[in-house]
């Protein structure tokens, strides 16, 4: 297993087969805390090698620099199966969330656990943003 794309942008579609990623970023300046972002998406694309096939659980943590969370843990399971004449096959997630509230400025982790294990983790500053 592979985690070929893990990006926190504005937004992710799928289309055809086709991952469309738009505005990735790790930033986020704000006038005042607690800063409210109205819309972004963690865009992932994991690729299984054909022994892996089969039922995987995906979670996703977006937590402060204390650990605690600032959502909901995102947890599901996907099944992977594809072609027996194919050496790979990948999945493409999306975890959309909308007002994403930021109680203070600096920094936090969105982490990716796949089948238990810590596969990645993405930081998020948050800095306030000086004048106008």
């Amino acid at each position: 297993m592979r985690v070929e794309i893990f990006s926190l942008c504005d937004a992710a579609t799928t289309d055809g087969g086709k991952f469309n990623i738009l505005g990735a970023f790790d930033m986020i300046g704000a006038a005042q805390a607690p800063a409210v972002h109205p819309q972004c998406a963690v865009a992932l694309r994991i690729r299984f090698s054909s022994h892996e096939r089969g039922e995987h659980k995906v979670v996703v943590n977006f937590v402060d620099a204390d650990g605690r969370h600032i959502i909901p843990p995102a947890s599901g399971s996907i099944r992977i199966d594809f072609s027996g004449e194919q050496m790979s096959g990948a999945a493409n997630l999306i975890l959309n969330i909308q007002g994403l509230k930021l109680e203070k400025f600096g920094e936090y982790s969105i982490d990716l656990i796949i089948d238990g294990k810590i596969e990645g983790s993405l930081p998020l500053f948050v800095r306030e943003r000086k004048g106008g």
